[in-house]
């Protein structure tokens, strides 16, 4: 769902809710996991489990460069057939419970997001995830939104969600 309002503090994210920013050129993005925080942050963290679930079904990740730690870099390759999508950034920080990071589609290399995503512990193994990505134009994010990057939330959420129900996390 795309919203344009800030949700209020008891709505419950079963489902990712996007919420393109009014004032500055970012994104929103609220979901909640059956997981607890250390969890979410492996599944954010650790190449292996990354690549399991992150974009759209249709697409397979491959992990070119991981250092996930304060001052780490990425890049990691999602194909589909002959398509490429390669994407880039840098770890400025790396916490118990947030992670910031520079995030970059080679095809608009020009086009960085810096993005801050946190792990809220809601108690009884339940996290919300909120994501926040600052980007550098309003048709910066409006072609961010465009992309079908909602699909491809949805899509690798669901997938996270299985790899948690499996224990694998």
């Amino acid at each position: 769902m795309t919203t344009t309002q800030i949700p209020d503090a008891t709505t419950r994210y079963p489902e990712a809710a996007i919420l393109a920013d009014e004032h500055v050129p970012a994104v929103h993005i609220w979901r909640d996991f059956d997981a607890t925080p250390e969890q979410m942050m492996r599944a954010h963290t650790e190449a292996d489990l990354f690549a399991q679930w992150i974009g759209p079904d249709s697409l397979a990740t491959h992990i070119d460069e991981w250092t996930c730690r304060t001052n780490g870099a990425y890049r990691y390759v999602a194909r589909r057939g002959d398509e490429e999508y390669a994407f880039r950034g840098t770890f400025p920080f790396v916490g118990d419970t947030k992670i910031i990071q520079t995030f970059t589609w080679e095809g608009m290399p020009e086009a960085i997001a810096l993005e801050t995503v946190t792990f809220e512990d809601l108690g009884d193994g339940r996290t919300r995830l909120h994501a926040f990505s600052l980007c550098d134009s309003f048709e910066g994010r409006d072609q961010m939104l465009a992309s079908g990057m909602e699909t491809g939330i949805h899509e690798g959420y669901a997938k996270l969600d299985a790899l948690l129900a499996q224990g694998s996390v």
